[in-house]
């Protein structure tokens, strides 16, 4: 199976496990299934970190493709074709990187794992997370 791991997902995984439900953190461990981290998480990242709102140990130049690779989270880059598809989608919010993730899971089929509720509101398959 493979999971979009939204933003906050994927942090939580390498800073926080205890916030992802147990039942999660064992599909997530699952080496049989695909981590898929957004091109738009890193991204997203990159611009918090530069504010100052996302504290890391590190830049996420290094910080990102090193846990990456640690936790075995491979990357989803953006198409054309995810950016596009955001056009389509309804104005559920306006946060641009949490619409670029449902663009890419309406498009690539996969389901988001989050505990955002407003995904829920898209026609996406959501994964509780929290």
């Amino acid at each position: 199976m493979r999971y979009l791991l939204d933003t906050h997902v994927w942090l939580w995984m390498q800073a926080s496990e205890e916030r992802i439900r147990p039942d999660i953190l064992v599909a997530l461990r699952d080496p049989r299934n695909v981590l898929l981290l957004s091109a738009a998480s890193s991204w997203e990242i990159a611009i918090k970190w530069q504010m100052g709102r996302l504290p890391l140990p590190e830049p996420p130049s290094s910080y990102v493709p090193t846990r990456m690779l640690r936790s075995g989270v491979d990357g989803l880059p953006i198409a054309h074709a995810h950016a596009l598809h955001v056009a389509a989608l309804p104005a559920h919010h306006r946060d641009p990187f949490d619409r670029l993730l449902v663009a890419q899971a309406q498009v690539e089929r996969i389901p988001i794992v989050t505990s955002d509720t407003v995904f829920g509101a898209y026609d996406v398959t959501v994964i509780d997370a929290g």
